[in-house]
């Protein structure tokens, strides 16, 4: 069982509900060391002060934060931990909302949240509640240094917490739009339907997998064993042309009605 990464309690109402919260998620990608090729030593960097020039432990090092004007405030762990903040060790709901309205651009990550001690009864009432109403409780919550924005909500029998960016902190995308006398026509949008219709379907997030991690996966188990790397066909990306965008769909279409007719059979 993983060990819970912050303690404390979600206000709702004049309810308390006292929470346990773990990291929902997990990264599975192949970690490598920095190593010197000729024999495979580990590169090891040193922490030292350029002040006088010596190593300092890790557990020595604090946090400074550097004004414009050259000044220097340096911060203890003491100082992180006795923050004049109402949200370090309360969740609190501060909205209920629908979580259609949230751009998912917002999120940043996701929580289990664990019922702590007598916990449960008040947990089981805001979770049934939020599911009755097909609502979710916006909150704020400090984890990891910072304070954030979370949105709560039932999933089965768990209330996960999705932290999220503040709204400072999207950048505008507006430049990465196509010029305004950019125009696709009735029959192009007609023909993208018809593609979008044969490849739509229940999402199924068993069905797909990591390709990259395991073609590397394959690289490491080669140069273990000492036998040549495996080779698969790729695809070569081509220059960008100008093409005939109905033909093109069409042609996407009847492709993957013959994908799809081919899935049905061997299923």
């Amino acid at each position: 069982m993983p060990r819970s990464i912050w303690k404390g309690a979600i206000s709702f109402g004049l309810v308390t509900i006292p929470i346990k919260v773990y990291g929902a998620t997990e990264a599975k990608d192949i970690s490598f060391r920095q190593v010197h090729p000729e024999d495979g030593g580990r590169i090891k960097y040193k922490r030292v002060c350029e002040v006088c020039g010596k190593e300092i432990p890790y557990a020595e090092i604090a946090k400074g934060y550097e004004t414009s004007d050259g000044r220097l405030a340096i911060l203890e762990a003491s100082d992180f931990e006795d923050l004049p903040l109402s949200s370090a060790k309360s969740v609190e709901v501060v909205q209920f909302v629908d979580s259609e309205q949230i751009d998912p651009t917002y999120f940043e990550r996701t929580y289990f949240l664990e019922a702590d001690g007598p916990g449960a009864k008040p947990y089981v009432l805001l979770r049934e509640a939020l599911a009755k109403t097909d609502k979710a409780a916006l909150v704020k919550v400090a984890l990891r240094s910072r304070e954030s924005l979370a949105l709560i909500r039932p999933k089965d029998d768990l209330l996960l917490m999705h932290t999220m960016l503040w709204p400072d902190e999207l950048r505008d995308g507006q430049f990465a739009a196509p010029a305004d006398d950019v125009k696709v026509g009735d029959a192009e949008v007609k023909m993208a339907e018809m593609f979008i219709e044969q490849l739509s379907g229940d999402f199924d997030p068993s069905q797909y997998t990591d390709a990259y991690r395991e073609a590397l996966e394959k690289v490491v188990q080669a140069k273990l064993e000492g036998v040549p790397i495996p080779e698969e066909a790729g695809i070569t990306p081509k220059d960008a042309e100008v093409v005939d965008l109905v033909a093109a769909l069409r042609a996407s279409v009847e492709a993957a009605k013959k994908r799809r007719e081919e899935a049905a059979k061997a299923g």
